[in-house]
């Protein structure tokens, strides 16, 4: 049995409402209400501090997808990609690895691709998260020697 990865990509706007959903990887064929569109997801971008979680999505640059790209960013479209384990010969049978959830914030086009940058809505730091302060009830007692032993 042959197994790869593939996408799935969902298009929301603000009040959940599906706008599109796409699938890399059967081509020319629809599979649970995906269409097919050749498009790469980059996965996550962290730094150490933690404050960008960026992923991208490609796309290939026709008239087709310059339509809609400009709603996508300016609409601030939220955008979910499901990376699965799939069986090419087994359209039925998928195993979700890992989903991905974020707002498009930028996009543009060059002469080959468009592509969206697509945040984190768990950023904390970009996303203004209030901080939360560590106390008794929450952490429990805090040590007064250096002398802590993990055990």
């Amino acid at each position: 049995m042959e197994l790869a990865l593939g996408n799935f990509l969902t298009f929301q706007n603000h009040d959940g409402t599906d706008i599109s959903k796409f699938q890399n990887f059967f081509v020319k064929e629809s599979v649970d209400g995906y269409s097919f569109v050749p498009f790469g997801f980059s996965g996550i971008t962290v730094n150490r501090k933690g404050d960008n979680v960026d992923a991208t999505l490609v796309f290939p640059n026709n008239a087709l997808s310059r339509s809609w790209v400009s709603s996508a960013v300016t609409d601030m479209w939220l955008a979910k990609v499901e990376v699965r384990l799939l069986d090419p010969d087994d359209r039925t049978s998928s195993e979700l690895m890992h989903t991905y959830v974020g707002q498009v914030s930028d996009g543009g086009w060059n002469d080959t691709t468009v592509n969206l940058v697509v945040n984190t809505i768990l950023d904390a730091v970009q996303g203004r998260v209030p901080a939360r302060n560590l106390t008794k009830n929450l952490v429990g007692s805090l040590p007064t020697s250096s002398g802590v032993r993990l055990g």
